[in-house]
């Protein structure tokens, strides 16, 4: 069940046998979420936190007037607020994009890891920091990169990203979202995501039809977007 999210793991550390069967035994209660459903909203009390077994879920925030910003996408194997384990609210909402399968980690477990687990710990705390690197370079993109390559990196990033758990190869990957979503991704209009999505296909870079993305030049596309992996850390090292 939560083998993607072993796979994140071991990608960056060593997990020995006996620390994913802790894991395991942390797991609680499995959810089902419909597309377009939010799960967890800015204010709410938690006492869990959430780990995605399958779908695309992310993090976004609203304006008064309506208007969204994603902050982060979540694939297979990402915890969506582990965060939450210390703050114990969320200042922004948690909502699936897609239908989506979870399992919730109750706080009371995550505190045990911490008491008697200590390099699982670190593991945990080391997401959080992935987080927020990831975090970082998205502000850097939505404040200084050009449309085009925004959408470029985001796309760059997904590939890498959906690869550590095997969903996506150099030709590309399922990506089952609608121009709006890229939109509330990128901070562009979906007028402006078309136009860029064109533009890309046009530079034969990629395409993005049929809810996949097909990368037809790997090393045009990501040095259009200025792509460099090293804020997503994917050495494997002791921690």
């Amino acid at each position: 069940m939560i083998e993607t999210h072993l796979a994140k793991l071991r990608a960056r550390d060593t997990i020995s046998e006996e620390e994913e069967q802790v894991i395991r035994a942390s797991l609680g209660e499995v959810r089902e979420l419909r597309a377009h459903v939010t799960c967890i909203r800015a204010g709410e009390r938690l006492s869990a936190s959430t780990l995605l077994l399958d779908g695309l879920m992310c993090r976004y925030k609203d304006l008064p007037g309506g208007e969204r910003q994603i902050t982060e996408l979540h694939v297979a194997g990402d915890f969506l607020d582990l965060h939450s384990f210390s703050l114990k609210q969320l200042d922004h909402n948690v909502m699936a994009l897609t239908p989506c399968r979870v399992v919730l980690v109750p706080h009371a477990k995550l505190t045990e890891i911490t008491e008697t687990q200590p390099h699982l710990a670190r593991v945990y705390w080391f997401l959080t920091a992935l987080d927020a690197a990831i975090h970082r370079e998205w502000e850097l993109s939505l404040g200084r990169r050009s449309a085009i390559q925004r959408i470029a990196h985001l796309m760059c990033e997904l590939r890498v990203r959906l690869g550590l758990i095997g969903q996506a190869d150099d030709d590309g990957f399922s990506l089952p979202l609608t121009q709006s979503d890229l939109s509330d991704c990128t901070g562009l209009t979906p007028v402006h995501v078309n136009r860029t999505l064109r533009d890309l296909r046009e530079r034969g870079l990629m395409d993005f039809r049929g809810r996949r993305v097909t990368i037809h030049d790997l090393a045009g596309l990501t040095a259009l977007a200025e792509f460099d992996d090293s804020y997503l850390y994917l050495r494997r090292e002791e921690r």
